[in-house]
């Protein structure tokens, strides 16, 4: 989906229910995974931007705390891709899709949507309350074009509206768990 590409870049987030603190030993492997995923993430084409505070700690960001319910908290991870497909091909492949294959070790199971993707123009950051209301909205009405997932994703602003136009990624994007 690299339709008026240069004029949008996608926004993605995802949440996680955290299982315990996240200095408790249960999570130990997955902190553990943090640093070398993110840079990895940093360098992969594609890549635009991750919040995280000024020191790189993406895990003391606050947000969506009404979200939490039971668990020892929510965590975000808020970042902007040239693609789709850029996202995706990270996602799940490499480390992370490694990362992937464990959540349920260290996150809550959730039944409602944990992601959301939309289109921003290009050189704008999204904010956490951004990303809150896309959830939201992705709860409420499923995917449209003002939040989406990998699975339905949406054309960006002016782009292609013919779902055959879209690139068929079952084959090689699959959720490992």
């Amino acid at each position: 989906m690299r339709d008026n590409q240069g004029m949008w870049e996608l926004a993605q987030v995802n949440i996680a229910r955290l299982r315990a603190p996240l200095d408790d030993p249960i999570l130990a492997d997955f902190v553990a995974a943090l640093d070398p995923v993110n840079a990895l993430a940093d360098a992969a084409p594609g890549f635009r931007w991750r919040l995280q505070t000024e020191d790189g700690n993406a895990t003391a960001i606050r947000a969506f705390a009404w979200d939490a319910g039971t668990s020892a908290g929510v965590i975000v991870n808020l970042t902007v891709w040239d693609s789709v497909e850029s996202l995706g091909n990270f996602a799940f492949s490499g480390p992370h899709r490694d990362v992937l294959r464990r959540r349920r070790e260290w996150f809550e199971t959730m039944r409602e949507a944990y992601a959301a993707l939309w289109w921003v123009p290009a050189g704008v950051r999204p904010t956490t309350a951004q990303a809150e209301q896309r959830v939201r909205r992705l709860r409420r009405q499923g995917p449209t074009a003002y939040a989406f997932t990998l699975r339905e994703p949406f054309p960006p602003p002016g782009g292609d509206p013919d779902p055959a136009a879209l690139p068929d990624r079952r084959a090689h994007w699959t959720c490992p768990a």
